[in-house]
């Protein structure tokens, strides 16, 4: 799994598992062995990755998915399968290191006019706008400034773009598209990836900019505000040139 990046050890080891239940009983073997083969199968595969938490995931995924294919939905296996294929195309594996999707919450981004301050026309970029949760937040937060989003996924990026028709929104990678001409980069992405964030916009950002992260906090920066969404979750805001703090907080 060392190549791999999250959660596609996961989709492997629940794919793989439901392959070897299918195939040893083609082979002759009782279901019982079988289920008990493809089991262990995902316990095995789960030492590769590091956290509990996608151990857990990574074991748990087959014998949940045969669970609720025998008591509850009765969903054949093959439709197991399928329904892996069509995670791995509305959600490509170049997107597997950021954020799979994370949903801005509505009105998330009401108070930032509050601390951030922008003419009509300002330009602002949901690095990574997934369903258009964000640009919607965006546009209630600041319904003069020009809304743009770009979003690997293509299925994502039409559904965003049918129902946010008042943000231009292109599909691409947020860590090839030029950042520069834009006064407001917002993002919802993972802890992992605000360093890379940082770097980025340290590049590319010119004197003034914002760049802006729900709930995951750069670390290695000294915020110029902060808000809390009615769900507990901070927003972080840092204007370039940033302010670098001492040490990076626990």
């Amino acid at each position: 799994m060392k190549y791999m990046n999250w959660p596609l050890p996961a989709l492997f080891a629940w794919g793989t598992s439901w392959l070897l239940f299918i195939g040893l009983q083609e082979i002759g073997l009782t279901e019982t062995i079988a289920l008990v083969a493809a089991a262990f199968w995902g316990g095995f595969l789960s030492k590769l990755v590091h956290t509990p938490m996608r151990k857990a995931l990574m074991v748990l995924g087959f014998p949940v998915s045969m669970a609720v294919s025998s008591a509850t939905l009765s969903v054949p296996p093959i439709g197991w399968l399928l329904l892996l294929g069509l995670i791995v195309l509305v959600y490509p594996r170049k997107a597997w290191r950021d954020a799979p999707l994370f949903p801005t919450p509505k009105q998330a981004l009401r108070e930032m006019p509050e601390h951030i301050s922008l003419p009509a026309g300002a330009r602002i970029l949901d690095a990574g706008s997934g369903m258009g949760d964000g640009l919607l937040a965006l546009r209630q937060a600041y319904p003069r400034a020009e809304l743009h989003g770009v979003e690997m996924s293509w299925p994502l990026r039409v559904l965003s773009a049918m129902r946010c028709s008042f943000a231009r929104i292109r599909q691409g990678d947020i860590w090839l598209v030029d950042w520069r001409s834009f006064d407001v980069v917002y993002m919802f992405q993972r802890p992992e990836s605000m360093p890379r964030a940082v770097e980025k916009a340290e590049a590319e950002l010119r004197r003034g900019a914002w760049l802006v992260s729900l709930e995951f906090e750069a670390q290695a920066l000294q915020p110029q505000a902060t808000l809390t969404c009615r769900d507990g979750r901070p927003v972080w805001m840092y204007q370039v040139p940033f302010k670098r703090v001492t040490r990076p907080r626990p």
